[in-house]
């Protein structure tokens, strides 16, 4: 788990995600449906490739993703190179 410095210093790495209590979380906003799903779907390999999973929210073109690493109950490097990797997604 990172420490509380640690975990600042890498939000400045990450634009848009906040700190949501042990989670880093972004809220994404697409034209319609189509769009939201196609992004989930990138997300959802790229989640799998890295063996590490968000927890999502979604409505219509709306989707909210939490990062966390549950077996460390906290924040870790993984979360951080996830949400990354979704940024370039996205």
């Amino acid at each position: 788990m990172l420490s509380e410095k640690e975990i600042q210093d890498k939000l400045k790495t990450v634009k848009g995600w906040e700190r949501m209590g042990n989670a880093i979380e972004k809220k994404f906003k697409f034209k319609d449906f189509v769009e939201a799903t196609a992004f989930l779907v990138k997300v959802g390999f790229a989640a799998e490739s890295m063996d590490h999973h968000p927890d999502i929210t979604w409505s219509y073109s709306r989707v909210t993703l939490s990062l966390t690493t549950h077996s460390a109950n906290g924040l870790t490097q993984k979360d951080f190179d996830l949400a990354q990797k979704i940024d370039q997604i996205g």
